[in-house]
């Protein structure tokens, strides 16, 4: 791990982004609350949370960060669920791996969550669309 105890805390935040493509089928099932194991996205936003907070057990050299805010968003569109998370500390180093376990965690169970209606979902551009704080400062990926 790199030494980051000489660095200052500061707030810091980091957002990520990603799909899970789904057939037409999983869209009218969402919109029915009808999805055999129950409500999809709540479920899928729960885990992205709980990820977020156990991301230094499943990425070996993270850094133990203290979360402090999590905010997940699924927003169901023709063909796909687009999920956007931020992640938010004051700690020494940054929190991008967070966010990428966030929308991870819950692109893979919204997956778990559908997949008796879909076997065919996929998921797809997961990425960093943002970060503030720290030495290298602000970054969005639309900049």
């Amino acid at each position: 791990m790199v030494d980051v105890s000489a660095k200052p805390v500061t707030a810091r935040s980091a957002s990520a982004r990603g799909s899970v493509l789904v057939s037409p089928a999983v869209i009218e099932a969402l919109g029915a609350g009808s999805v055999p194991k129950g409500d999809a996205l709540a479920v899928a936003r729960v885990a992205g949370i709980q990820a977020a907070k156990r991301t230094p057990e499943l990425v070996p050299l993270a850094h133990p960060v203290a979360v402090h805010a999590v905010e997940v968003d699924l927003v169901v569109q023709a063909n796909r669920v687009d999920i956007s998370a931020t992640v938010r500390t004051a700690d020494r180093t940054g929190i991008e791996m967070e966010a990428l376990t966030c929308v991870t965690v819950a692109a893979l169970t919204l997956v778990d969550m559908v997949k008796a209606i879909d076997k065919h979902t996929r998921i797809t551009d997961i990425r960093v669309s943002a970060k503030s704080g720290g030495r290298s400062g602000d970054w969005t990926e639309d900049a």
